[in-house]
């Protein structure tokens, strides 16, 4: 192989062929990444360079759109660098991204601080005369690209440039460590069971998952259970065995922490430190108060007044729900209490519930008030059909077809490839989809994207992937999933279709690139089409029969949907209240230098008053959206005040009368799904719904009182 051809340069290459190429799964390992990474970082550099140096006086084409042209072969790499280190991270990607992460990191803070280039991107920014002949979307991104660098120490002297440098390649570095600590801990810390009694309550097809993945293991007539919450979560809410779901949510939420090498809280206390020094340089009061200002909240206070108001109703109605399970769990012990101590179950009324005992008598309560359980919903929901049913959604709203695309290379079998067309059959993008658990995969679900849409320079499309952890079914067996799973699924769609629906012409401005308080919004309406009577006809057919789920069990999942909403609300909300608080400290005497993670979610719970029985839903130790990165650091708020927008966008269908109404879907089109980040989140909102957000319908949304 001559180096002109060596599978590094592949990486780098233009992807050509149908659909503007796909990425080239299978012709590279892991071991090429580095040099791909390296060389990609040269090619940029001289690019960026090249704009710098430029004698022409800076405008528009020669400044903020070269620099849209610039560093595209790096975009491509680290795209496919950063889904494979979430969906096949094996010691060898391990190792690169350790060794990559910090130069990367370094890399980038070169780019904003670079003093030349900047001078030419805040010449353009000022030319108010010049901008007037741009259009809306050419403006939007010159005050997109100039507040990035202004935000990222462009304006710093020469001193803090050098100092931020080193704090953000640091911070690098412990975002890596933290995310290998946790995958490790969910590859290496696993729950078997010996004895078939002690899988009593469970669902057969989870005990099947379980056999088989014991037997690949190397522990047959075993069961083994993940240390992922796909797996996890269904083994508290069935399992009889009060001793084994204690061991099964200790194992899970002291994920990364432990003792030793694999301690996250040291690596957190770091983080702290170095965020807050980081916020001080640029000239804000903490790491929330930088983050929060480029967000549609603008301030912390204006995050933790909605976070403050839902806890208030949230917190009362958690009591309440508890108290309702403790009445139960009291009752049903007392007609039982002849239970055998062998059996682990509760042998003396009066036992109170604890954090591993909620979802299992939630589940028996939601049983005895609505005759509903998972169990009777999940012989309706397919994956397979699932998929199916988000695809015709897409079809319905947004006239997208989704057709196999068998000739994709995939970096896993369990991978499948979709070309995704328009009205027409015009082309749209690529859709992959990676629904299962494996090892060296990190736990929960997201969208990952390969290749951003864009028009500059000709029509590039978009190509997005949607991951998830659902535990494989036996071979030959359906896999059935819960209804939690399946709203997960159409969330992580509407990411997916947020980035094919883009219709812009500048990458910066291109699909997911919003802030980040707006970008759970097309995800979380999206989950809004699984309840639709359309698609449950259609799709939510058992899987042996083919029969339609029957108007009881509709009826139930419509009478239940404000079912435990206390105690649910109150998991999100005291994790985000944790990362809120955390990076809100100011004051001397709340140096984060001297912050205990582990202390500070003790005593801010015990300030907050939260249920013992209600854990945070992400402990710090594992809470990989603040600590395994910056995007959600700080921010973890933003799926509530997304979701503001989401019950109020909500409430105009159900005025509509239909989520299919075409009127409303099309505003949702044009204003919301399509336009990026090129129109500034606050007007895009407004032109969908005719006025501001009103806050209100997320209290009506949860069945709480509007006061």
């Amino acid at each position: 192989m001559t180096p002109a051809s060596a599978p590094s340069d592949l990486l780098l290459a233009a992807w050509t062929g149908p659909y503007g190429g796909l990425p080239p799964f299978g012709d590279f390992s892991a071991d090429d990444f580095e040099p791909a990474l390296t060389r990609a970082m040269v090619l940029c550099r001289a690019e960026i360079d090249a704009i710098a140096a430029n004698p022409a006086a800076p405008d528009f084409d020669n400044t903020i759109a070269a620099l849209e042209s610039a560093g595209a072969a790096l975009t491509q790499v680290r795209h496919l660098f950063d889904a494979l280190t979430s969906t096949m991270s094996d010691a060898t990607l391990r190792a690169v991204d350790t060794r990559m992460a910090p130069l990367l990191a370094a890399f980038r803070d070169e780019t904003t601080q670079n003093t030349a280039l900047f001078a030419r991107i805040a010449a353009v920014a000022a030319d108010t005369s010049a901008k007037g002949a741009l259009t809306p979307e050419q403006q939007r991104l010159i005050d997109v690209v100039y507040r990035r660098f202004q935000r990222e120490g462009a304006l710093l002297d020469d001193a803090a440039k050098t100092r931020l440098k080193s704090i953000n390649a640091r911070l690098a570095s412990l975002f890596t460590q933290f995310s290998q600590n946790q995958l490790a801990d969910e590859e290496q810390c696993s729950l078997v069971i010996d004895k078939a009694a002690d899988l009593a309550g469970l669902p057969a097809e989870l005990c099947d998952s379980a056999a088989a993945a014991a037997e690949a293991a190397g522990r047959p007539g075993a069961w083994l259970f993940a240390n992922t919450r796909s797996s996890m979560e269904p083994f508290l809410r069935y399992c009889d065995n009060r001793a084994l779901r204690e061991q099964a949510w200790r194992m899970f939420t002291q994920r990364g922490d432990h003792a030793g090498e694999r301690d996250n809280k040291p690596l957190i206390t770091q983080m702290l430190r170095l965020r807050a020094e980081r916020a001080a340089l640029l000239g804000y009061a903490s790491h929330a108060h930088w983050v929060t200002d480029d967000n549609m909240a603008g301030t912390p206070d204006a995050a933790l007044a909605l976070l403050n108001r839902l806890w208030t109703a949230a917190s009362a109605k958690a009591r309440d729900e508890i108290a309702e399970l403790q009445a139960l769990a009291d009752s049903s012990l007392g007609e039982n209490s002849d239970a055998r101590p062998d059996t682990g179950a509760e042998t003396q009324v009066g036992t109170r519930i604890q954090a591993w005992d909620y979802r299992y008598w939630a589940e028996k309560l939601s049983t005895l008030k609505y005759r509903l359980d998972d169990n009777a919903l999940k012989p309706y929901l397919q994956l397979d059909r699932l998929r199916d049913a988000m695809f015709w959604v897409a079809g319905e709203l947004y006239g997208l077809s989704f057709a196999p695309l068998p000739e994709a290379a995939v970096y896993h079998p369990q991978v499948s490839v979709y070309a995704v067309t328009g009205r027409g059959g015009a082309p749209v993008g690529v859709f992959y989809f990676d629904p299962y658990a494996r090892k060296g995969k990190v736990s929960g679900a997201w969208m990952n994207n390969y290749r951003d849409q864009h028009r500059l320079g000709g029509a590039v499309l978009p190509i997005v992937s949607n991951n998830a952890n659902f535990v494989p079914a036996p071979a030959g067996a359906p896999v059935l999933i819960s209804w939690g799973d399946a709203i997960t699924l159409f969330h992580e769609f509407g990411h997916g279709l947020h980035g094919l629906l883009s219709a812009v012409t500048y990458p910066t401005l291109s699909g997911t690139a919003v802030k980040s308080d707006f970008v759970e919004f097309p995800s979380q309406i999206t989950e809004r089409w699984l309840r639709t009577p359309e698609v449950l006809s259609r799709f939510a057919l058992h899987h042996q029969t083919g029969e339609p789920m029957p108007a009881e069990l509709l009826a139930a999942l419509d009478a239940s949907k404000y079912f435990m909403q206390g105690v649910e609300s109150c998991e999100y909300l005291a994790s985000a209240l944790y990362d809120m608080h955390i990076h809100s400290l100011i004051d001397t005497a709340d140096n984060p230098a001297d912050i205990d993670p582990a202390q500070f979610e003790r005593d801010l719970m015990r300030q907050l008053d939260c249920p013992p029985e209600v854990p945070m839903r992400h402990r710090p130790p594992h809470f990989g959206h603040l600590f395994a990165g910056d995007d959600y650091s700080a921010g973890y708020y933003v799926y509530l005040w997304a979701d503001a927008l989401c019950a109020d966008a909500a409430e105009a269908f159900d005025e509509a009368g239909s989520y299919y109404d075409p009127a409303l879907v099309d505003r949702l089109h044009r204003h919301i799904m399509s336009v990026g980040n090129s129109v500034a989140p606050e007007l895009a909102f407004r032109r969908f719904r005719g006025r501001d957000v009103n806050a209100d319908a997320l209290m009506r949304s949860r069945g709480f009182a509007v006061v």
